[in-house]
């Protein structure tokens, strides 16, 4: 496989559930990717940013087991568009593909059909 010239980035998202292979396929990619050449970024959501994280620890923490879904779901929300912001949106305007590993799809699966909120909510 030749490299391409991008001009617009492109994005791929990994999604499923808890030990479904997301992660090692998503680095299997990259792999792939930077062998041939291309410019990638490699995320994850939550996180992949200093905000994100901070509020990944939020969500992942077990001791968190009172969070309302509303407010799970805002949270989720709050460190993807930090995500967005400062990092997705400008490798894809320098032409990188970024790999996502979960991102729209988990939110809805999991606050949506798991915790019973409104897809209107979700999708804003």
């Amino acid at each position: 496989m030749a490299k391409k010239n991008i001009k617009r980035g492109l994005f791929i998202t990994f999604e499923g559930f808890e030990g479904s292979g997301k992660t090692t396929q998503i680095k299997l990619l990259a792999a792939f990717l930077k062998k041939n050449k291309f410019r990638i970024l490699l995320l994850r959501e939550p996180g992949s940013t200093k905000i994100s994280e901070k509020i990944r620890k939020v969500l992942l923490d077990k001791r968190n087991n009172l969070l309302c879904g509303e407010s799970e779901l805002l949270l989720y929300l709050a460190a993807r568009a930090q995500l967005v912001k400062e990092r997705i949106i400008p490798a894809l305007n320098k032409g990188r593909i970024v790999l996502c590993d979960r991102f729209h799809d988990a939110t809805l699966a999991y606050q949506g059909f798991g915790l019973g909120l409104d897809r209107k909510l979700i999708d804003g």
